[in-house]
């Protein structure tokens, strides 16, 4: 019945050196805890099967059943969650309270999310509830730009919200952190012709990335950031710009499934990372490398190309 948190990571990643240390310092701390560290890329069927796509990435199971994750290096995070975890079912009724103020944080923090935010059975592309279906489809009709969060993934969110926002079912739509209400409301707001001015309207995801490629004269879409990449790949395109001085930015694609998804098929480049000069598309790591050894990088960067 003991507590296991596995760390998966890369001896490329500055983070996961500084994530182990904090595992180190837990173990001595929670000695009933099992501590284990897997090198991601060293055991690809075990990465995959657990959707690991970024380092580091912690997976907690208890009785041989996965209960949580955490993506990232969030050393508070990572305490946080192995004390939750490892204290035992019987807590005192003092601690209890203060369990129910963190549980009212981490609800405000999640309603609070996106601008506008759907908690709902299931996700959007596979609702789990006919009420979550319809709620899913007026929001989609009307274009309007939403973020989900899925009850069944966690208990502990599903009831805690029932009583937070005192509406007893689900699915419940929350804009600018404001309770909406549920799909008779939303309803109600479509008939009125309201809900076109309550709910953010997405941008079409083509004008999106248009607007993401052009933000900087170079653009780098990539796993992570210029300061903690998280891939290989990633890793050695970042010192090869950083090599040439020319300023550019960079966009987490980890952070935004859309975007992830869809620059491959608006570029018609299946991988990452990909490097944009002027809106343009100039390539992924290899045809930087090319660049650079035949000299041309430079002056494509700087747009003179």
């Amino acid at each position: 019945r003991s507590l296991v948190v596995v760390h998966f990571w890369a001896p490329w990643a500055p983070q996961c050196a500084q994530m182990n240390e904090v595992m180190a310092a837990l173990a001595k701390e929670h000695t009933q805890v099992t501590f284990v560290k897997l090198e991601a890329e060293a055991v690809p069927e075990v990465s995959e099967k657990y959707g690991i796509s970024s380092v580091p990435t912690f997976l907690f199971f208890k009785n041989a059943q996965k209960v949580d994750r955490l993506d990232g290096a969030h050393a508070p995070e990572l305490t946080k969650k192995v004390q939750r975890h490892a204290s035992s079912s019987s807590v005192s009724a003092g601690s209890n309270d203060s369990a129910k103020e963190d549980l009212n944080v981490r609800l405000k923090k999640l309603i609070n999310a996106a601008p506008c935010m759907l908690f709902m059975k299931g996700s959007p592309k596979e609702p789990r509830c006919g009420f979550s279906k319809q709620m899913v489809e007026i929001l989609n009709k009307h274009g309007v730009s939403f973020s989900s969060f899925d009850i069944f993934s966690d208990e502990e969110v599903r009831q805690g919200l029932k009583t937070y926002s005192n509406w007893p079912t689900y699915p419940q739509l929350y804009v600018a952190g404001e309770l909406i209400g549920g799909l008779d409301i939303i309803k109600e707001l479509e008939a009125s012709g309201e809900l076109d001015t309550v709910c953010p309207k997405a941008q079409k995801l083509e004008d999106r990335l248009k607007s993401l490629i052009n933000k900087a004269p170079v653009m780098l879409f990539m796993k992570g950031s210029k300061q903690t990449a998280k891939c290989g790949f990633s890793k050695q395109i970042i010192e090869i710009i950083n090599s040439t001085g020319v300023d550019y930015e960079t966009f987490d694609i980890l952070e935004d499934e859309e975007v992830r998804q869809g620059l491959k098929t608006y570029s018609n480049w299946p991988t990452y990372p990909q490097l944009y000069v002027k809106g343009e598309l100039v390539g992924g790591l290899d045809i930087v490398k090319e660049l650079k050894e035949s000299g041309e990088l430079l002056p494509i960067l700087k747009g003179e190309n």
